[in-house]
């Protein structure tokens, strides 16, 4: 494991497997470099690419600089763009592929963009989300009620069904840790902002960009990735078929390397 220190002083741990260009995986919520899609991804991305894996501030071996702001974290990813010799090809997931889009319309020198289902999931009152979301989880973090928070973005936020967050409670170790890292799911709020596309942001965008969803995920994220490779310039669209919002790395890795080796 190394670290990089982003402009704030905060320590971003990360850790680098394979060789060739620079490739920087962008986590979603709740998930780090040894827990999520990460650990099976950066293996076979690594026969191609130098990986490198990072905790978003927040978690696992990263710091937490407070107060927290979406600019600290395009930061974090600058400066471990630096680490990487100064250009990299960027892959985010989720609410990591909205923070890697953030990113590249800041102008941080990505090479190739690669976003996989930014949940910009909006809803009628999609001008109250960021607010609703943020307060609620802030509330029941301050409450000591992790495990509560962990619910509610799972039912309210995700729209997971119940039977999936019991089969989660379940599972050995998986609770746990994810309680662990709790505190940072009113990051990936703010990340989102109120969960509608920001269009005039991605149309600034310079960066070559492929946009993908899954096949059998939910409506709403494919409507989300179909606007935003709409929006942004440079953009492609693809359709993993048989795939869901969890998508599984020997599916979505030759979509990646095709991109970026083309």
């Amino acid at each position: 494991m190394d670290k990089v220190i982003s402009k704030d002083g905060t320590p971003i741990a990360y850790e680098k497997v394979g060789s060739g260009p620079a490739l920087i995986l962008v986590d979603g919520a709740l998930c780090s470099r040894k827990f999520g899609p990460m650990p099976k991804l950066a293996p076979l991305l690594a026969q191609r690419f130098t990986v490198f894996m990072y905790d978003r501030r927040g978690r696992g071996d990263s710091g937490d600089t407070q107060p927290y702001a979406k600019e600290r974290e395009v930061e974090d990813l600058d400066a471990l763009i630096t680490a990487a010799g100064g250009s990299a090809f960027v892959v985010g997931l989720s609410s990591g592929g909205g923070l890697a889009l953030e990113a590249a319309a800041r102008g941080l020198n990505i090479t190739k963009l690669v976003a996989y289902e930014p949940p910009y999931v909006s809803v009628h009152e999609a001008h109250h989300a960021q607010a609703h979301h943020e307060a609620q989880l802030q509330r029941l973090l301050a409450e000591g009620h992790r495990g509560k928070a962990v619910k509610y973005f799972m039912r309210d936020m995700v729209g997971a069904p119940g039977f999936m967050v019991v089969m989660m409670r379940l599972m050995p170790g998986v609770w746990k840790k994810l309680e662990a890292v709790a505190h940072t799911l009113p990051y990936d709020a703010n990340v989102m902002g109120d969960f509608n596309v920001p269009t005039a942001r991605l149309a600034s965008i310079k960066v070559p960009s492929l946009v993908m969803h899954g096949g059998k995920t939910d409506a709403k994220l494919k409507k989300a990735a179909e606007t935003v490779a709409s929006i942004v310039p440079q953009a492609r669209h693809r359709t993993l078929d048989g795939q869901t919002h969890n998508v599984d790395p020997k599916v979505l890795t030759p979509a990646v390397v095709e991109f970026f080796t083309a």
